[in-house]
């Protein structure tokens, strides 16, 4: 039965737990993204597990290989279930990741940002791109090749 991961949009670790106390046991996963672990840290991944939820870090890693492969190696020693890497990263990257794997921790790669339409993608990447769907698929076989556990996309992108 597919689950639902609570976006945790929230500013502070009170505001945080007060939702996830607040749903109880209606949901077992938790994402927690860049503006909360910036201004909680660690604390709002241990109060989720303390609650028994699962932590879906989603911060998008894209560093080089050593940093990167340490973060997946303190988010596994901090119990979380699912983070996130960015395709672009590139293989090196992405193995690094593979390999700092602990625990129960699972990653996911985020290939095309679902905000970027395929100018705005050309514009980032300094070629010219007819079909940012094509290019997400492009990322997730990089992915694929290196082990990655799943994929975030956007609906449009997982249905073709």
């Amino acid at each position: 039965m597919p689950e639902l991961a609570i976006a945790l949009d929230a500013g502070t670790l009170d505001q945080a737990i007060a939702l996830v106390d607040a749903i109880g046991d209606a949901a077992r996963w938790y994402k927690v993204g860049p503006v909360l672990c910036v201004s909680e840290g660690a604390a709002v991944i241990g109060e989720l597990r303390a609650r028994g939820k699962n932590v879906f870090l989603d911060l998008k890693w894209h560093d080089i290989p050593n940093t990167v492969s340490r973060a997946v190696a303190v988010a596994g020693e901090l119990g979380v279930s699912l983070a996130t890497v960015h395709l672009a990263g590139g293989t090196r990257m992405l193995e690094a990741a593979v390999r700092a794997r602990s625990g129960d921790l699972r990653l996911a790669g985020v290939g095309v940002l679902t905000s970027l339409d395929a100018e705005q993608f050309a514009e980032a990447v300094g070629r010219p791109v007819k079909d940012v769907e094509e290019e997400q698929r492009r990322l997730v076989r990089i992915g694929a090749n290196v082990g990655l556990d799943g994929y975030v996309s956007a609906a449009r992108e997982a249905l073709s």
